[in-house]
C-alpha cells in the first residue's frame, strides 16, 4: 500500500471512529457485573451509524462476555474502547443473541481479541450463510467501502440447550429461546446480577417488527420463559431496561392480540387485506416506529397464521 492511500484510510478510519464515538454513548451500569448500551429508535442510517438497538457486556473477575457485538467493525471498536475503560480482563466470549445484522456484524473485532463467538444452534446458518450479504449491505448503508466490516463466518460455540459459562465469580445462564423475533434466540441470564439480557424477545418504548422469519406463536411462548425470572431487570432488544410488568403491553399484549386478530379472520375466512384493515393497533400507536411498522406487523402475522392452519 503506498503512503498516499494509506494516510487515506487513516484518515476514513479516524472519521469514522469520531463520528461512532459521538453515537455510541457511555455504556450505562445497570448491576455490579452488567453495563447496557442504550439505543434509540428507527433504522440503521449513515447519521446513526447503525446504532439503533441495545447491547451490553458482563464482568467478572476473571473475564468479559460482550452480549450482542454491533453493526459493523468501526461499533465494535468503539464498544471494546469503552469496555476498556471499565476493565482490563479478556474478551472470552460475544453472545449474539439473534442472527441480524445489528447483533453479528462486529463478531471479527472480538474474534480478533480471543473471544469464541456463541450463538443458537438455530441461527447458525444465517450467520454463516448471510454474513457476507449483511455486510455489504451495511456498508452501503453507512457509506463505507467495500470489506470495510468483516463477515462474521461461522459461530465457534452453538448453544441448543442451557448453558453456564463462569466468568470469575460471574455466572451466565444462556437459555435457548427459540424462535421469537427471529430463528435462535438466546435470553442471558448474570446470576449474581438478577439481570437478564432477553434481546428481541421483549420490545419497550417502540412497536415491535414481525418479520417474514418470526413466529408470533413461538414469541409469545418466548415471554412466558421469561416468567421464571419475573423479579429481573431485563433488557430488551430495544427500549429501557426495566421489571418484565413494563414490557407486558408493548410486547406481550400486542402479540397476542394480533395472533387472536389473525386466527379468527383465517377461521372466518377473511382475505388477507379484509384481515388487515379490521386489525385494531391504536392501543399502542404512541410507539415509536408505530406507523413504520403495524400495517407490516398486520401482513406478516396475518401470512403466519394462515399458514399454520394447514400445519
Amino acid at each position: 500500500m503506498n503512503i498516499p492511500r494509506l494516510s487515506l484510510l487513516l484518515s476514513s478510519l479516524f472519521l469514522s471512529f469520531t463520528v461512532l464515538g459521538e453515537t455510541l454513548p457511555t455504556p450505562e451500569r445497570l448491576a455490579p457485573h452488567s453495563h447496557a448500551w442504550i439505543g434509540p429508535y428507527g433504522p440503521p442510517t449513515k447519521k446513526n451509524q447503525g446504532f439503533r438497538m441495545n447491547m451490553g457486556f458482563v464482568a467478572g473477575k476473571h473475564a468479559v462476555a460482550v452480549i450482542d457485538s454491533g453493526y459493523g467493525d468501526a461499533m465494535a471498536n468503539t464498544m471494546l474502547e469503552q469496555i476498556r475503560r471499565v476493565t482490563d480482563r479478556p474478551i472470552r466470549y460475544v453472545i449474539n443473541t439473534n442472527s441480524q445484522p445489528h447483533r453479528i456484524l462486529g463478531n471479527g473485532v472480538f474474534k480478533h481479541q480471543g473471544a469464541e463467538v456463541i450463538a443458537a444452534a438455530d441461527a447458525v446458518a444465517r450467520i454463516t450463510n448471510e454474513g457476507s450479504a449483511m455486510a455489504a449491505t451495511a456498508e452501503g448503508i453507512l457509506g463505507l467501502s467495500a470489506g470495510s466490516i468483516q463477515v462474521p463466518g461461522t459461530p465457534d460455540l452453538t448453544i441448543d440447550e442451557p448453558s453456564e459459562l463462569d466468568l470469575g465469580g460471574v455466572k451466565l445462564r444462556v437459555i435457548p429461546a427459540g424462535t421469537a423475533h427471529t430463528a435462535g434466540s438466546l435470553v442471558v441470564e448474570v446470576v449474581e446480577d438478577n439481570v437478564v439480557y432477553a434481546g428481541d424477545v421483549l420490545y419497550g418504548d417502540r412497536l415491535l417488527a414481525v418479520l417474514p422469519i418470526s413466529r408470533v406463536d413461538r414469541w409469545i411462548a418466548a415471554f412466558d420463559q421469561l416468567r421464571a425470572f419475573d423479579d429481573s431487570i431485563f433488557v430488551p432488544g430495544h427500549g429501557m431496561p426495566g421489571k418484565l410488568t413494563d414490557f407486558e403491553d408493548s410486547t406481550y399484549k400486542y402479540l397476542t392480540t394480533l395472533k387472536t386478530h389473525m386466527d379468527d379472520a383465517v377461521e372466518q375466512g377473511n382475505d388477507l387485506q379484509e384481515a388487515i384493515r379490521s386489525s385494531d393497533q391504536s392501543d399502542w400507536q404512541h410507539l415509536a416506529d408505530f406507523e413504520a411498522l403495524a400495517g407490516r406487523n398486520a401482513h406478516q402475522t396475518y401470512l403466519e397464521r394462515e399458514a399454520a392452519s394447514f400445519e
